[in-house]
C-alpha cells in the first residue's frame, strides 16, 4: 500500500505525523510526505522521504503538485491533518479514502473551518465536486480526558513524541539529584522573552534552587548564550529532557503541550496565538498546567515576575504534577500509531 502524507505551516506538523508514517512504513508499507520547502530539512532530520509542495495559502498551486504527484506515485490512501481539507478534494479526485490526522491537542476555530471552506470553493467546482469531502476516518492524538465536549467521533491514537535528535549527553537523559528541573522553550518560531528578561527569569527560578534549562535555536542560543551564564541553553531534544524536568514553560505550541503531557509534567504556557490559546485552555483546565493570561499588557520586567511566581506555584503545589501524571497514564493506554495501521490497510483494501 502507498500512503501520501501531508503536513504545513511548521516543522511541528512534521514531527505529529512522523508516528504514523513510520509504523506504516515499518509494516512494509511505501509513505511519502508532501510539505512546504522549509519543511524538508525537519522532516530528512527524522528519515521521513518527503517531497516539496507549494504553501498551504496557495490552493490552487498546491492541489495541481499534488494531482501531479499521484501521477508519478499513485497513492492508495491520503492523511492530512485537521486543517489539511484540500487532502479530501485530492482523494475525491483519485477515488482513494482520505484519513484526517489531528496533529495535535488544538481544536479548529469554527472562523478557520469557515475560511477553508469559502477557500477550496473554486476547487471543487473547477474538479466537478458538489460538496467538501469528509474523511473515511478520523483520527485524534488528544486525551480523552481534553477532549472538548460535543468534539466529533475520532479514533484515539497514543502521541508518540517525534522530534530533531542530536549526540545525548548523561544530563539529558538523568534527572538531577536533590533539585527540580525546569525547562523553558518557545520553539523554533518565537521568543518568549529578550536577553535580560530571560536572565531574570533564571535567576528568578534559581532562587527556588531549581536548575534551569532554556531550549532554543542555534541563533537564539548564541544570543542569549553569554547573557545566562553557564546555564545550558541550546538545542535540546525535547523528547528526552522532559521525562527529567519539574516544570515546562513554553509558548503554546501543541507538539510541545502533547510531548510534556507524555512525560508526565506539569506546565506554565505563555500563549503566543489564538491557536495556543486553546491549547492553554485545554491543559489548563486539566489541572496539569497554569496559563499566563495572553490579555495581558505588562512590560517584560512585570511579566517576568507573573511567569516566576507562577513557576512557584506549581514547584510547591504537588497537585499539579500529580494530574500531569494522570494525563500520562491515560496517554499510554490509547492504541499505538503501530495498531493504527491495521485499520488504514482496511481502508485501502480492495
Amino acid at each position: 500500500m502507498r500512503i501520501l502524507f501531508t503536513a504545513g505551516g511548521s516543522q511541528a506538523t512534521v514531527f505529529s505525523v512522523a508516528p504514523l508514517a513510520m509504523a506504516a512504513r515499518n509494516a512494509g508499507h511505501e509513505i511519502l510526505l508532501a510539505a512546504e520547502e522549509p519543511l524538508l530539512d525537519a522532516a530528512a532530520a527524522i528519515a521521513i522521504p518527503a517531497v516539496p509542495a507549494p504553501e498551504p495559502r496557495m490552493i490552487s498551486a498546491r492541489l495541481d503538485a499534488l494531482l501531479s504527484l499521484a501521477e508519478d506515485w499513485p497513492p492508495d490512501l491520503v492523511i492530512g491533518g485537521t486543517m489539511s481539507h484540500l487532502v479530501g478534494v485530492l482523494a475525491a479526485r483519485l477515488k482513494i479514502p482520505y484519513v484526517r490526522q489531528a496533529w495535535d491537542i488544538g481544536p479548529m476555530p469554527p472562523e478557520f473551518a469557515r475560511r477553508i471552506d469559502e477557500r477550496i470553493r473554486p476547487e471543487l467546482d473547477r474538479l466537478g465536486l458538489a460538496e467538501l469531502p469528509g474523511p473515511a476516518l478520523s483520527i485524534d492524538v488528544c486525551p480523552p480526558s481534553l477532549r472538548p465536549a460535543g468534539a466529533p467521533d475520532a479514533q484515539p491514537m497514543r502521541w508518540i513524541p517525534r522530534n530533531r535528535q542530536r549526540r545525548l549527553e548523561p544530563w539529558m537523559y538523568v534527572r538531577p539529584k536533590g533539585r527540580p528541573r525546569v525547562l523553558i522553550t518557545s520553539g523554533t518560531r518565537t521568543r518568549l522573552f529578550s536577553g535580560g528578561s530571560m536572565r531574570r527569569l533564571v535567576d528568578e527560578l534559581a532562587g527556588t534552587g531549581a536548575e534551569v534549562l532554556v531550549a532554543a535555536t542555534d541563533k537564539t542560543a548564541e544570543e542569549l548564550g553569554e547573557d545566562l551564564g553557564d546555564v545550558r541553553v541550546g538545542w535540546i531534544p525535547l523528547d528526552m529532557v522532559a521525562p527529567t524536568c519539574d516544570l515546562t514553560v513554553h509558548h503554546g505550541g501543541g507538539a510541545t503541550a502533547m510531548t510534556v503531557l507524555n512525560a508526565g509534567v506539569p506546565q506554565l504556557i505563555i500563549p503566543e496565538n489564538g491557536y495556543a490559546k486553546a491549547i492553554a485552555r485545554a491543559v489548563s483546565g486539566s489541572g496539569a498546567a497554569l496559563t499566563v493570561p495572553p490579555e495581558r499588557e505588562d512590560s517584560d520586567e512585570d511579566l517576568v515576575e507573573v511567569v516566576a511566581a507562577g513557576c512557584r506555584e506549581i514547584l510547591s503545589t504537588p497537585r499539579y504534577a500529580e494530574r500531569a501524571r494522570a494525563i500520562a497514564e491515560e496517554i499510554a493506554t490509547l492504541p499505538t500509531p503501530a495498531e493504527i495501521v491495521r485499520t488504514l490497510e482496511t481502508l485501502a483494501a480492495p
